[in-house]
């Protein structure tokens, strides 16, 4: 199977401190990996730095074959990778319809003419833009909130928005930074089918920060294990889970 993304030998320092280094990893297009590791591990830092909010000090991050190194976020969300965060982004006052057609807003005709002449283009854009907003708000069973403000939405759903968001840029590769955190074990259950089926049905390679291992292992195919910013293990579900290396890091030693 092809890679869709590739990380050669990533490294970030902050001044003296040597946040992530040595980092080496291969996302197969159509999979689902997670990269895992104690508080502090560094996987934050690989996640800006793959999404382009960081530079990397060193190192190279490739997109479908393509060079994105240290490529501003926006441009890298073009190029077809985009992610989600830790902490929930929705524009709050205004509607979910509203918050997803922001996350389309690169494909629309944004000519300045075009939008004070209404034109033909600009309208088919348009009309375009509301059709995918409502194809991902049905996907992610949001589709009866459509005009309800986002900040009033459970905090489930408004988790849920900012996949559907994400979606709207039209990615090859989706980044969700801890993306069960602070949902019941029923959301997670839905979230993990969710995934699943925006790779099989949509062709979406997945990469994921997660610390619901349950979640973790039941969703992943292949993972990388992170212990003070650099790799300590990779291979599959069960390879990672019976590596003495990786229990070591979690459970410490007797």
């Amino acid at each position: 199977m092809s890679a869709v993304l590739t990380i050669n030998g990533l490294r970030m320092t902050f001044g003296g401190l040597v946040a992530v280094d040595g980092v080496d990893f291969t996302l197969a297009n159509g999979d689902i990996a997670a990269i895992i590791g104690p508080n502090g591990a560094g996987k934050t830092t690989v996640f800006n730095c793959i999404s382009g909010f960081y530079q990397p000090s060193a190192g190279h991050i490739t997109l479908d074959g393509e060079d994105i190194t240290g490529l501003p976020s926006h441009q890298v969300v073009r190029k077809g990778l985009t992610r989600t965060f830790q902490n929930i982004r929705l524009f709050r006052e205004m509607t979910l319809l509203e918050n997803l057609l922001i996350g389309r807003h690169q494909h629309v005709n944004r000519s300045f003419l075009a939008g004070i002449l209404r034109t033909r283009a600009y309208r088919e854009s348009e009309q375009a833009a509301r059709a995918e907003a409502v194809k991902w708000l049905e996907f992610f069973g949001l589709l009866p909130f459509a005009n309800h403000e986002a900040g009033a939405l459970a905090y489930g759903q408004q988790r849920r928005a900012e996949m559907a968001r994400c979606m709207m840029t039209g990615p090859k590769v989706l980044i969700l930074d801890e993306p069960a955190a602070g949902l019941n074990p029923n959301e997670t259950a839905e979230l993990v089918t969710l995934v699943r089926e925006l790779r099989d049905r949509h062709g979406v390679s997945v990469l994921l920060i997660e610390h619901d291992m349950s979640m973790v292992m039941r969703l992943s195919e292949h993972i990388m294990v992170m212990e003070y910013g650099r790799p300590i293990a990779y291979g599959t579900p069960e390879e990672v889970r019976n590596n003495p290396v990786v229990i070591k890091a979690y459970l410490g030693e007797e």
